[in-house]
């Protein structure tokens, strides 16, 4: 199980960018923490999580 933004969900073995997709963010839009630290835009597609993992996916929203 993989805790993502304070929800546990059965996302072992999955990448950060399918969990983006799946949350339905775009990853233009979006910060991602792993574990307290935070994950390159680069690195989407090649960090997958683990059983134990936090994951703390933040959309940004414009405004003023």
């Amino acid at each position: 199980m993989v805790k993502i933004n304070g929800t546990m969900q059965d996302a072992a073995g999955k990448t950060i960018a399918q969990l983006v997709e799946e949350g339905g963010y775009q990853p233009t839009r979006v910060a991602v923490e792993l574990n307290e630290e935070i994950v390159p835009k680069a690195g989407y597609s090649d960090t997958v999580v683990k059983d134990g993992d936090s994951v703390e996916i933040v959309g940004f929203v414009g405004g003023g």
